[in-house]
This record gives structure tokens, C-alpha cells and sequence, in this order.
């Protein structure tokens, strides 16, 4: 009996780093939801005067964007989306039309690190990127598939100190 309970708790104890292991999709573009909406003309304007008015920004070249006025836009107009389950979000061009990018799959999967958290990246056609952020280990499954298959698009992530 004491073996069999010894054998059940140290099977348990190996097992529960692949239990904690989490699981990512790239989402799925048609269940995405808009978390803010997009700026106004008028509030573009304003924060273009607002941070492009400093001379030494426009004209100390540390930021190209202040150039003109539609370079700051195309920068600025954009709305946060985030995937049904709240963990993947991006910033979407309030230019681009829902109807051009609804149906589009993902087409490239990627691990970025900034600092110590770990990017889970997931990039589709026309500049979308969704990103999952964590201070787990991740892994990306198999990148290169991606690319022609979107359920490949696939990463794993596991608690940084092992379980």
C-alpha cells in the first residue's frame, strides 16, 4: 500500500510539469473583439500637435512620424483587440476594413524576448500581429509548418521554474 501511494505520488510529481504546460493557438481572426475604440480625426489632430509641436522632436530627427501629419496617422490610428480568451491582443489600423481581414488565417508564428518575458507573436496578412506575453518558458511547435498550415501555429509554455 505505502509503495503504491510512493509510486502514485512520484509518477504525479513527473507528470505535473507537462500538466501545467499551456497550450497556444494563434487566434482565430473571426473572434477577435475590438477592446477600444479608434481615435477621432479631431483627438489625431491634437495629440499630433501635442507631441509633434516640440521642435526638438520634429526637427531633432527622433521621429520621423512628425514629418507629416499622415505618417503620424497611419502610426496613431489604430484600435486594441484582443482574442476571445484575453490573452492574445494587437493593435489593428482603423484603416484597414474588417471585411479585408476577418477570414485571414495566421501566417507565421514566432517567440520574442523582451527582458524576461516571453512573446508569443502571431502574425497574419496585412501588418496584423497578436501577441500572448508571459514569464513562462515557450516553445513554438513547428514555425515552418505554420506558414501552410494555420493549425500548426501552434506554441507551448511552461511555468519558468519548471512546476
Amino acid at each position: 500500500m505505502v509503495k503504491r501511494f510512493l509510486l502514485s505520488a512520484a509518477l504525479a510529481a513527473a507528470l505535473s510539469p507537462l500538466a501545467l504546460a499551456d497550450e497556444l493557438v494563434c487566434p482565430d481572426l473571426t473572434s477577435i473583439a475590438q477592446v477600444n475604440a479608434c481615435p477621432t480625426d479631431e483627438e489625431l489632430r491634437h495629440t499630433y500637435h501635442g507631441y509633434c509641436g516640440d521642435d526638438s522632436n520634429a526637427y531633432g530627427k527622433k521621429t520621423d512620424v512628425c514629418v507629416r501629419y499622415e505618417d503620424y496617422r497611419h502610426l496613431k490610428n489604430v484600435a486594441r483587440w484582443e482574442s476571445a480568451d484575453g490573452r492574445f491582443d494587437g493593435y489593428l489600423s482603423c484603416d484597414l476594413p474588417e471585411a479585408t481581414w476577418r477570414s485571414e488565417k495566421p501566417t507565421d508564428i514566432l517567440l520574442a524576448m523582451q527582458g524576461k518575458i516571453a512573446k508569443v507573436v502571431c502574425r497574419y496578412p496585412n501588418n496584423i500581429t497578436l501577441t500572448y506575453r508571459t514569464r513562462d518558458n515557450c516553445t513554438v511547435a513547428d514555425a515552418k509548418a505554420c506558414a501552410s498550415d494555420p493549425a500548426a501555429c501552434r506554441a507551448t509554455c511552461r511555468p519558468a521554474d519548471g512546476g
